[in-house]
């Protein structure tokens, strides 16, 4: 089989998240995700999803001028030897960024499609799952309020979800949470780089009385290990990190130097399955558990949910806590008695609503 069509389909969907809509550069952020379609001259479709959020538009640019050109005829059962061969043309463009973004979504598509040709699910690809649900914790969005903080933990606490992650900067939110929860469900919080060494270490101080499972980038760079190695040392909060690393050899350095307990690769960002499951086997040797970071309600999802089912510790699975009246992959991806079901069909196991492409699909 060879590939005869390959597409970068945005769509945009409307959300709400029980306060304020998140801004990045002063502009509401939207719901949007950026769809790959591969097809191939037997008429199957592979579906991958490129990391997008307010980049979505270059990466578009890429995966049409510089990625789909260079696809086109090429046989896709290989995807080891096809996806090498990308990495070293494009690489003159950078190693991280809008390329690697869109080989990203087209690496989960190749999965999808050699799922579907081989009638197989991804999980079974990579050698089969061990569990048949994971249990999900609700990724909170920031909101900048300690009332809906307490509000929106509540209800994703009443929805099933396990766990509760925060997106806040202040001790007072974190508190607020616990009010709420106590101290026995497992609460993170995810501060998105902001701070030295100096202040991660006097937060810890004042965060370590409510014993967080994680915090999640504390420091900016996210890049300097040595700053994250320091704080893991002081066993005063378990340090997780890695969604912004551009590689498998960045998380190689980053394992190397001990700078985290937890490691955050993220599928549609870090070069799609075929470099995150690098990833997974190197954490394993160093016996660092995966947490993958996963906001996303696409094909992104599903492909973390087939690698995650293959870890021989259950693990949990970042949900972003948003409501979405027109959901892409329907029910696959909803919370069922607080757990998420492995999907068991071939490839990634659904694919992407035709009629709410249709609807949403930004011009």
């Amino acid at each position: 089989m060879t590939i005869v069509q390959a597409q970068a389909i945005p769509i945009r969907l409307p959300f709400e998240i029980g306060g304020p809509k998140p801004t990045f550069a002063g502009i509401p952020r939207m719901m949007d995700i950026l769809l790959i379609r591969i097809e191939t001259d037997c008429g199957l479709v592979g579906w991958g999803e490129a990391f997008g959020l307010s980049i979505w538009p270059a990466t578009r640019q890429a995966f049409e001028s510089v990625v789909a050109p260079l696809i086109l005829g090429k046989d896709e059962k290989d995807i080891d030897s096809l996806m090498l061969n990308l990495h070293k043309q494009l690489h003159i463009l950078g190693r991280s960024g809008a390329v690697t973004y869109a080989l990203s979504g087209l690496d989960i598509a190749l999965w999808d499609l050699t799922g579907k040709a081989s009638q197989q699910s991804v999980s079974e690809l990579l050698g089969g799952p061990r569990h048949t649900a994971l249990p999900a914790y609700a990724s909170l969005m920031r909101y900048g309020s300690t009332d809906l903080v307490q509000r929106n933990t509540e209800r994703a606490l009443s929805q099933g979800f396990s766990a509760i992650k925060l997106h806040e900067l202040g001790v007072e939110h974190v508190q607020a949470a616990r009010q709420v929860m106590g101290m026995d469900i497992p609460l993170m919080m995810d501060v998105n780089c902001p701070w030295s060494l100096e202040q991660t270490q006097h937060m810890l101080d004042q965060l370590e009385s409510f014993q967080l499972f994680w915090l999640e980038e504390p420091i900016w760079p996210p890049e300097d290990f040595s700053s994250l190695s320091a704080l893991r040392k002081l066993k005063k909060t378990p340090i997780a990190a890695g969604e912004n690393n551009i590689s498998a050899h960045h998380f190689s350095e980053m394992l190397r130097q001990g700078a985290v307990d937890f490691a955050q690769p993220s599928v549609t960002k870090i070069g799609g399955i075929s470099e995150m499951m690098k990833i997974i086997h190197m954490c394993n040797n160093y016996s660092i558990p995966v947490m993958p970071h996963s906001p996303y309600f696409g094909p992104g999802f599903l492909a973390t949910l087939h690698m995650t089912s293959c870890f021989a510790q259950r693990t949990m699975i970042e949900y972003s806590f948003a409501e979405m009246e027109f959901n892409p992959l329907g029910d696959a991806i909803l919370l069922k008695n607080g757990l998420l079901e492995i999907p068991t069909g071939p490839g990634l196991g659904y694919d992407p609503d035709l009629d709410i492409i249709e609807q949403f699909r930004v011009p």
